[in-house]
């Protein structure tokens, strides 16, 4: 039982909040990361699921243009 207590006590004693520097480089990528899925979300809302970008090269030549 004094085992038990023993292990519960050091178990206790790793919960702590761990403390850790953080880089300011770090910071700047989540930063852009974060920057770059909202400007493609919008897009993705703005554009909406039914939309269909064609390829440029395809519609000149049907449009006889080039």
């Amino acid at each position: 039982m004094a085992d038990a207590l023993t292990q519960i006590e050091a178990a206790r004693a790793n919960l702590g909040v761990p403390t850790r520097r953080t880089s300011p480089l770090a910071l700047l990528g989540a930063t852009g990361l974060a920057a770059t899925a909202a400007v493609l979300l919008a897009g993705v809302m703005v554009l909406g699921p039914g939309v269909v970008i064609e390829d440029p090269t395809v519609v000149q030549a049907e449009q006889g243009v080039g």
